[in-house]
C-alpha cells in the first residue's frame, strides 16, 4: 500500500469528521432496512405471488426462495445512442443469473433524457431535475421488496447520479453498475467544433452543420467526447461499482458481453446469503467519494460533477463541498488529455491504457485510496488492470507500464498539468467553478466590463449584432436551480469561442451550467448564491468591471453594489412540461449542495 498524499489524507479526514452525524444516521437506516426486509419471504403470500406471477421461466425458483433474485433497473430507450444497447440486456442477464442459481427481473425503468438532444431547447430546463426523478423512479422500482441485489443499467449525464442516489436509499443491498460502452470514433471533435463556430459566424449552412454532427454522433453507444456521460463511467470505476475495466469497452463485442455476464455473476455473490456480502451503502463511503473526485480531476472530467458528486455523497450521508474539491485539485495532476482537454476521444483514451493506467498511477502515487470495499474481490487494485478474453474466458491482466500514447495519457511523475484544473473561484459575486484544465493558462485571468443577460438567446442576438466585439465578461443570470432548473448553456460556447478567436479577451460568469463538453473560454459557472432570491449576480449592471482569476481563485466585481435593487427575474417557465417542475424549483438547494429539492436540508 502506497503512502497517502497528506492533502488527500487531510481532506478525507475532514469529510469523515463533518459527515459523522449524517453518515451515522445513514448507516443506521440501512441496518434497519436490512432487518425489516431480510429477503422476499418476508412478504405475505399474496404480495409474493403478485411478484412472480409473470416470471414464467423463474417462477419456481423465486417461489421457493432458492438463490438471490436480482433487480434490473434500466434506463433503456432507443432514442439515446448510449442506452439503445440496453434493449436486449435483460434477456441475456436472466440467462446469466440462472447460470449461478440466481434469478433476475426487470424491477423498473427510469427516464433517460439526452442533453445532446435538448441542449439549447426548452427541454433542457428539465435536465437537472430529471436526476431527482430518476432517483425516485429507482426507489419505486425497488419498493417491492422482492430483490436481493441491484443491477443498474445507466450511462449518461443525470442518469448515473440519479441511479446512485436512488440505489443508496436501498444501500442494505449490493449493487453493480452495468455500462454499455462508447460508439466507434467518428468525426474528430476538433473538426466538429470548427463547423459549429463557422455556423455561428454564418459561414456554414444548416446542412453543413447537420452533416458534421451526424458524422460525430453516428451509431449506438456513448458519445465519444469526455463529457458527463463518460465521466460517469470513470467515476463508477474509481468508486469500485463496476466490474473492473468495464467502462469503455465498445457495445456489441464479445468482451462487452463477458463483462455483463461477470457483473451478474458477481452480483449474485454479493448478497446477504451469498459468499461475499457487500452492501452498496458500505461501499459508497467517504474514501469512495474522494476517489471519484480524484478521478474526475486527474482525467479532466465534467464540471457537472461539481453538482452531482455532492448530491450523490449526501444520499449516503456524506458531506462534500467545493472547498474539498478545490484542495484536491491543487495536488492531483492532470494525466489524461481527452476532448475537450485534448484532441483524443474516449476510444483513443481506452486504447492508450484507459482506466487501468489511471488507477494504477494514482494508487502508486498515494493519490487515491486503495483500501476500498468494491464489487471486485481484489479491492481497488483490481481496477489497475484491463479485461481481456482468453478464448471464451474473461481474465484481467496488468496494464502496460508505459502509456500507449503519451499525448493522451501521462504518468503522475510527468503530468500534462500539475493540478486537476477544477478550481473554486469566490469573492463578492459568490462561489463558482472554473475548469482551468480546458483553458490555456494565459487566459486564466480576465478583467473586463460586463454585459448582463438573462438568456442564451439574448447573448446570441447581441453577438450577431456585433455588440460583443470587444473585451468583455458575459454574465448570464437567472439560470440557477430555482430560476429555471439550471440548464446547460450550450448555445454560448460557439459565439464566445468566435470572439476569443478574433482576439478579444472574453469570459463567462453564470449561475447556470456548462457541461464537460465545454471548454476553451474561461468561465465561472454554477455561481452560488444564484441570482433568483437576491444573489449578487442580480445586482450587476452593464459596464461593471469583473475580475475572474483561475490562479488566485477570485470572482469579484470592482463596482460598489451597495444600495442597488436586484433585477427582476424572468417569468416562470411554461411549456414542454416545465410547469410540472415548479415545486422542485421552489425547494431546490444550492448548486454547491447538489441543486436538488429531494435532498434539501432536512429531507434526509
Amino acid at each position: 500500500m502506497s503512502k497517502l498524499h497528506p492533502v488527500l489524507e487531510r481532506v478525507t479526514q475532514r469529510i469523515i469528521d463533518k459527515s459523522k452525524d449524517s453518515r451515522g444516521r445513514y448507516l443506521e437506516l440501512i441496518e434497519r432496512e436490512a432487518e425489516r426486509f431480510p429477503n422476499r419471504n418476508a412478504l405475505s403470500c399474496s404480495n409474493l405471488a403478485h411478484g412472480f406471477a409473470a416470471a414464467l421461466d423463474d417462477k419456481a425458483a423465486i417461489k421457493s426462495g432458492r438463490g438471490p433474485n436480482l433487480a434490473i433497473v434500466t434506463a433503456y430507450n432507443d432514442m439515446l445512442s448510449a442506452h439503445q444497447p440496453y434493449g436486449r440486456y435483460p434477456e441475456a442477464m436472466k440467462l446469466y443469473a440462472r447460470e449461478v442459481g440466481a434469478t433476475a427481473q426487470v424491477a423498473g425503468g427510469v427516464p433517460a433524457m439526452c442533453d445532446g438532444v435538448t441542449q439549447g431547447q426548452d427541454g433542457m430546463e428539465l435536465s437537472l431535475f430529471s436526476r431527482d426523478v430518476i432517483a425516485m423512479s429507482t426507489a419505486i422500482a425497488m419498493s417491492h421488496a422482492m430483490f436481493d441485489g441491484m443491477a443498474l443499467l445507466g450511462i449518461c449525464d443525470k442518469i448515473v447520479p440519479g441511479l446512485v442516489i436512488g440505489a443508496l436509499r436501498f444501500g442494505h443491498l449490493p449493487a453493480v453498475f452495468v455500462p454499455s460502452g462508447p460508439m466507434p470514433s467518428g468525426l474528430a471533435n476538433k473538426d466538429k467544433q470548427k463547423v459549429r463556430q463557422l455556423y455561428a459566424e454564418g459561414k456554414a449552412s444548416r446542412a453543413d452543420l447537420l452533416e458534421s454532427e451526424s458524422a460525430s454522433y453516428h451509431s449506438p453507444g456513448t458519445c465519444t467526447f469526455y463529457g458527463t456521460a463518460n465521466s460517469n463511467q470513470m467515476m463508477m470505476e474509481m468508486m469500485g461499482l463496476h466490474v473492473p475495466g468495464a467502462a469503455f469497452v465498445p457495445p456489441g463485442t464479445p468482451l462487452r458481453s463477458a463483462l455483463t455476464r461477470q457483473a451478474v455473476h458477481r452480483l449474485a455473490e454479493l448478497g446477504r446469503e451469498g459468499a461475499d456480502f457487500r452492501p452498496m451503502g458500505r461501499l459508497v463511503d467517504e474514501k469512495a467519494v474522494v476517489n471519484a473526485v480524484v478521478g474526475l480531476l486527474a482525467t479532466g472530467g465534467s464540471t457537472n460533477h461539481a453538482i452531482h458528486l455532492p448530491a450523490m455523497a449526501r444520499a449516503a450521508g456524506i458531506r462534500l463541498d467545493w472547498q474539498d474539491i478545490d484542495e484536491l485539485s491543487a495536488v492531483v495532476p492532470l494525466i489524461a488529455r481527452v476532448y475537450p482537454n485534448g484532441a483524443a476521444d474516449v476510444n483513443h483514451f481506452h486504447a492508450a491504457g484507459g482506466m487501468g493506467f489511471v488507477v494504477r498511477e494514482l494508487l502508486d502515487a498515494g493519490l487515491a485510496h486503495d483500501d476500498l470495499l468494491t464489487v471486485a474481490a481484489g479491492g481497488m487494485r483490481a481496477y489497475a488492470q484491463e479485461p481481456v478474453l482468453d478464448g471464451e474466458t474473461l481474465a484481467w491482466r496488468p496494464v502496460p507500464l508505459e502509456s500507449g500514447d503519451p499525448a493522451i495519457l501521462a504518468p503522475v511523475a510527468t503530468p500534462f498539468q500539475g493540478d486537476g484544473g477544477m478550481r473554486l473561484v469566490q469573492g463578492n459575486l459568490g462561489r463558482g467553478t472554473f475548469k482551468t484544465s480546458a483553458v490555456e493558462a494565459e487566459r486564466w485571468t480576465i478583467e473586463a466590463p460586463c454585459r448582463v443577460f438573462s438568456s442564451q438567446e439574448a447573448v446570441q442576438a447581441a453577438f450577431k449584432a456585433g455588440e460583443l466585439d470587444r473585451d468583455c465578461i458575459v454574465v448570464v443570470r437567472f439560470q440557477g436551480p430555482r430560476a429555471n432548473g439550471m440548464p446547460e448553456l450550450h448555445k454560448l460556447t460557439p459565439p464566445l469561442g468566435v470572439l476569443q478567436d478574433r482576439g478579444f479577451k472574453v469570459a463567462l460568469v453564470t449561475d447556470g451550467r456548462m457541461s464537460g463538453a465545454s471548454g476553451k473560454v474561461p468561465a465561472a459557472i454554477h455561481v452560488t448564491p444564484e441570482a433568483l432570491g437576491g444573489g449578487p449576480l442580480a445586482l450587476l449592471r452593464d459596464g461593471d468591471v469583473i475580475r475572474l482569476c483561475g490562479h488566485s481563485g477570485s470572482l469579484e466585481v470592482l463596482a460598489d453594489l451597495a444600495g442597488r435593487e436586484p433585477a427582476a427575474a424572468p417569468t416562470a417557465p411554461m411549456g414542454m412540461g416545465r410547469e410540472l417542475f415548479a415545486m422542485m424549483r421552489h425547494y431546490a438547494d444550492s448548486a454547491e449542495q447538489g441543486g436538488s429539492a429531494m435532498l434539501a436540508e432536512g429531507a434526509l
